[in-house]
């Protein structure tokens, strides 16, 4: 009689079991992407075909995804180190704006001030009234000629017609018949003082007017009391006759050689 062994719990499992049981695995690992190191004679007795399992294809799988993110990231950084260039640029732009632009202000600055300088030493400036002239008849010349005995200003030579010039900036209080002045100019100049040109044979201007330095205002002539053609020339306190002061003194005070 045949002995037969019952089957326990000890009872080694069959071949088929095993090599059922160690694919499945194989196939589980594949499935979690965990890699693994599998070494039984069960798969190596399989054949040429049995190695192309999921686990393979989850290695490439996985691969192929680090790559497209590495790729994302670098894409990321390269889009973030432009952004970063650009902003610079423009920041630089705008320094390099605001620098000319200082630049520029400072300069208009300074021509602004230069020319008020130039203008204020143009309006402050004075020349005598008759160019290249001299003086005939002295401040203070005694003779019976004036009414007061005295000459209350000065002479310029010149002839009929020469161009007589306001000796500094002001304005025209006083323009036309002057009695023994014949035709005459009285200007109060900036400075709070007055000028008077007098026996003119032709003014130029009008009560009100603003006169500049040099600028012409009439023409020399002998009208009024005189002897011959000259220009007489005053220096004033004040718009009328008797407040005279010596006008060589007065000119050469506001820098003319007479």
């Amino acid at each position: 009689m045949a002995f037969t062994r019952a089957t326990g719990k000890h009872r080694r499992p069959s071949r088929s079991a095993r090599t059922t049981r160690n694919i499945a695995g194989i196939a589980g690992l594949a499935a979690t992407g965990v890699v693994a190191s599998v070494s039984s004679p069960a798969m190596a007795a399989t054949s040429g075909a049995a190695h192309d399992t999921g686990l393979q294809r989850a290695v490439v799988l996985g691969d192929e995804v680090a790559e497209r993110v590495q790729a994302q990231a670098d894409a990321q950084q390269a889009v973030a180190e432009t952004a970063e260039a650009k902003a610079k640029a423009e920041a630089d732009a705008v320094k390099q704006a605001q620098a000319a632009k200082a630049a520029a202000d400072k300069r208009h600055d300074a021509e602004v001030r230069a020319a008020r300088e130039e203008e204020r030493k143009r309006l402050n400036a004075f020349v005598a009234p008759i160019t290249g002239s001299y003086v005939s008849t002295a401040y203070k010349a005694s003779s019976g000629l004036w009414s007061s005995g005295t000459h209350t200003g000065i002479d310029f030579h010149a002839a009929t017609g020469t161009t007589v010039h306001a000796v500094g900036a002001g304005t025209v209080v006083e323009a036309g018949w002057g009695g023994a002045y014949g035709n005459n100019i009285v200007i109060k100049m900036n400075d709070g003082t007055y000028t008077q040109y007098g026996h003119l044979s032709q003014i130029g201007v009008s009560v009100g007017q603003q006169v500049m330095p040099n600028q012409q205002i009439a023409l020399s002539g002998a009208t009024g009391n005189v002897t011959g053609p000259h220009l007489h020339f005053e220096a004033r306190t004040g718009p009328d006759y008797g407040s005279d002061i010596d006008p060589i003194a007065y000119l050469r005070a506001h820098g003319v050689n007479v």
